[in-house]
Order: C-alpha cells, then sequence, then structure tokens
C-alpha cells in the first residue's frame, strides 16, 4: 500500500507544468469570459453591501466599511476562484473528459496532475484576487504600495482552498454533490470568518470555532496590508494556511488513487 502510495506521488519538481499549461492553454480560448464570472460574486458583495450597508455601518476598526469589506472580499474572490476550479473544471476532467486518464499514459503521475491542477488552480485565484486588489485600490479603498505584498498572500489563499476542494472532489460521485460543500461549508465561513464584519461582533464560542478556519487567516494577513497597518502572529497565519494546503493535498491524493484504481 505505501508503494502505492508512493508511486502515486510526483515524479519530480517539473512534471506539474506540463498539467498547468495543458489547463492555461485551454482557459485562454475563454479567458474574458472566465475572469468576469469570477469577479462578479464578490465585487456585488462589495458595491452591494459596501455601498448599501456602509452608509448605516459608517467606519470599521478605524476604516470606512467598504474599506474593511474590500480586503475580505480579496480573500473571498481567492476562495471561490479557486474551489469552482476545482470542484467542476479539474473534476470534468477526471470523470467526465477522462483527461487525467489519458495524462496518466504518460510520463506524468497522478501526483503531478494534482499537483498541477492545484498550481493552476491557485493561479486562477491570484488573477482573480489580483483584480478585485486592483479595482479597491483605483477606487481608493487600499493603500497602492501595500497591496503587493497581498499577492503573495492570495496565492497561498488559492492553494489552501483548491487543496481542500480537491478532497471534495474525490469522494464526490457527481457534480450534484458539490452544492453540499458550497452551502454548508463555504457560505458560513465566508460570513463567520470576518470577511463581511469584523470577528469581535461574534460569540466567543463562534469566535473560537472562525480562529480555526482557512478563511480568516487569509483575511487576517490581507486586511491590514491593504489598510496598510502592521500585521501581527504572521507565523502563526503562514503556517496555519500552509497545512490546510498540504494536508489536504497528500490526503485528496490517496482518495484520488483509490478512485482511480477501482
Amino acid at each position: 500500500m505505501i508503494e502505492g502510495f508512493a508511486a502515486a506521488l510526483p515524479a519530480n519538481a517539473w512534471n506539474w507544468v506540463a498539467v498547468w499549461r495543458r489547463n492555461y492553454l485551454a482557459w485562454k480560448k475563454v479567458a474574458l469570459v472566465s475572469l468576469l464570472g469570477n469577479l462578479a460574486d464578490p465585487m456585488i458583495y462589495l458595491f452591494g453591501l459596501g455601498t448599501g450597508l456602509g452608509i448605516m455601518v459608517g467606519r470599521v476598526d478605524g476604516a470606512s466599511y467598504i474599506a474593511f469589506l474590500a480586503a475580505g472580499m480579496v480573500a473571498v474572490s481567492a476562495m471561490t476562484a479557486s474551489t469552482l476550479e476545482t470542484l467542476y473544471a479539474a473534476f470534468a476532467r477526471m470523470h467526465s473528459q477522462r483527461t487525467w486518464e489519458a495524462m496518466l499514459y504518460t510520463h506524468v503521475t497522478l501526483g503531478d496532475i494534482v499537483l498541477g491542477e492545484l498550481a493552476w488552480a491557485a493561479t486562477k485565484a491570484f488573477m482573480a484576487g489580483t483584480a478585485i486588489t486592483i479595482v479597491t485600490a483605483t477606487l481608493g479603498y487600499a493603500a497602492w504600495p501595500s497591496v503587493l505584498y497581498a499577492l503573495p498572500i492570495i496565492a497561498l489563499t488559492g492553494c489552501v482552498f483548491a487543496s481542500l476542494a480537491m478532497i471534495v472532489t474525490a469522494l464526490s460521485p457527481s457534480y450534484d454533490y458539490f452544492v453540499f460543500y458550497q452551502t454548508l461549508v463555504l457560505t458560513p465561513m465566508l460570513f463567520l470568518s470576518g470577511a463581511v464584519f469584523p470577528l469581535d461582533q461574534l460569540p466567543g464560542a463562534f469566535q473560537q470555532i472562525a480562529r480555526c478556519m482557512p478563511l480568516s487567516h487569509a483575511i487576517d494577513l490581507i486586511r491590514p496590508v491593504m489598510l496598510d497597518r502592521p500585521i501581527s502572529g504572521i507565523a502563526l497565519h503562514v503556517g496555519v494556511l500552509a497545512l490546510y494546503a498540504l494536508l489536504p493535498f497528500f490526503l485528496s491524493m490517496a482518495l484520488l488513487r483509490r478512485r482511480l484504481m477501482r
């Protein structure tokens, strides 16, 4: 069993690039539509809630509500883009299109494929998060020099949620099951992780739960950067996000190997 799992690990440090490049070339044909689709949801939250509730709420943690919300939406856009790419597009390549099966007849391993898929999903998250960041900075809701420091965090956030979504992809018999993950996991996480309102407004028990969620750690890194404030606990936040990226990666490979061996 251990030898079989080892055979499914990435063969080397560069094979995954071929998988990433294949997905990129396919995406180029619908790049504009894809970007607009990834931007729509967080932009609706940003301007719908930001301009509507912002008038009533006023300032939050010393910043305007829309500036507070903007940083949360950057993390949410990265979460959404990487999750949807891994759930729907990667599942299609594995299940219905059988692209993975064709790849496995080449020199790439299952680990190479999974790593390439995660890297591509993180790339899409990076593009979506960066686009939101540029929009908010242009409108004056974020500090221009500081937003550059948010870019690596956006990419790491994309890796985290792509890795988590790959577990769902490995376990789901069909597309119909993805709605449960989106409704029961992602939506509560959006509202409990400090994206829409400060965590200290939640009851104590919910605050403790929120501190265990990866989105809250991503927001705690992105928001101070965008508001040009010092970040506290950088090592903790990055360490937690790294664990959320690495552990599901290995778990998803084990689950996918079991699934594809049936």
